[in-house]
This record gives structure tokens, sequence and C-alpha cells, in this order.
């Protein structure tokens, strides 16, 4: 059986995720690279039904239980779409997957680390990824960004956390780096468009 090649892009808010993965599956499919791009939460109907819950309730949700409802669509996802996929020896393109919540629930929600690793090992069932992009970004870019496309009006629960909160997300995925770097890799989400995407697929290339 092949082992496809799993690739995760991660980063805070207004990082460019959504236009780098874009252009990334853009030269997968020009490559004729088998591929399938996902996200987290979502990927399944029972992890959109999650994601719905976890961005837009208007019911205060404490860490501990975001990190368990994410958990729960990531186990959901990893043995309905990112398994099968890896086993048939497709690239597995995901829009975050769980360096997202050693960053936003452990740094920045302040759950014990190990007790998000426990939990993350259970749900992901040895599904780590080959690649990780890590968009690097500060809060003032990110959100400038945000209100240049109009985006401000239409923040989600996380979104709308603050300033504060989400310095500390940027700090815990830098710490996540340190720790993995030959994983995941940083790249500077205030380059240009195309200069950030060369970079991206020469790491992908590399792997």
């Amino acid at each position: 059986m092949n082992k496809g090649f799993l690739i995760t892009f991660e980063g805070g808010e207004g990082c460019g995720k959504s236009s780098q993965i874009k252009l990334f599956t853009k030269f997968l499919e020009e490559e004729k690279i088998d591929f399938i791009l996902s996200r987290e939460p979502g990927g399944t109907n029972i992890g959109e039904d999650i994601r719905n819950l976890l961005l837009h309730s208007k019911n205060e949700i404490d860490s501990k239980t975001e990190f368990l409802l994410f958990s729960s669509g990531r186990a959901d996802h990893i043995r309905n779409v990112v398994k099968p996929a890896l086993e048939a020896g497709k690239v597995v393109v995901l829009d975050r997957y769980y360096d997202s919540s050693f960053a936003y629930q452990g740094y920045a929600g302040n759950l014990n680390l190990d007790d998000i690793k426990l939990i993350t090992d259970f749900a992901i069932d040895g599904c780590v990824p080959d690649l990780t992009i890590l968009l690097d970004i500060s809060y003032e870019y990110g959100f400038a960004r945000k209100a240049k496309d109009d985006n401000l009006k239409n923040l989600d629960r996380i979104e709308s956390k603050g300033k504060e909160y989400h310095d500390k997300v940027r700090r815990g995925y830098l710490e996540l780096a340190k720790k993995e770097p030959n994983r995941i890799k940083i790249v500077d989400a205030t380059k240009n468009k195309e200069e950030i995407f060369k970079e991206i697929v020469d790491l992908f290339l590399k792997k």
C-alpha cells in the first residue's frame, strides 16, 4: 500500500492561508499530483456541524470544551477522510490541523500541553504531517489585511477574541516550530503572494 503525503497549513488570522492553499492546490493539479483538500474543523458532515458550533455559537465555550469539540471532529475526519486518502497514496492538503489546538487552546487558552498531546495522539491515530507550513504574521498586520478585504464585520467567535489572545496564539506557533523544526517551516506571511508560494513549493519538493 502506498503512503501518501500530509501537508498542513497553519497560521494566525489574516495570514493568507486560503490564498496560498489555492495556489498550492493549483500547482498540484498542473503537476498531475493526486491530492485531496480538506479543512479543520470540518471535512465531514459531523466535522462541519462541529465547525458551525465552534465558530458561530452565541454561547460561552471555554478552552477545554473547545478543544474536546475540535478533537471529536478531528477523530472523525482522520478516520473517514485523511487516513483513507493517505493509504491510497494521495497528497492530503489540510487547512489547519492539530497544531492549531496547541496554539489556540493550549498556549492562548491556557490548557495543559501534555493533556492536549495525550488526547491529540488518541484522535489522530498516527497521522502526523510530513510538512507543516506556518504562515507567520503579527496580529496588527493580519487584522489590517482583514480590514482591507472588508472582512472585519464578519469575524467568527475565535477571530473576535482580541489582540492579547491572538498574540499568544502567534507565540505558541513559534514555540511549536522551535520544538519541531524539521516538520514545521516558518514562512514570512508579509512577503508578496508569489514569493510565499515559491517558498512553499520549494519546501514541498525538498520533502
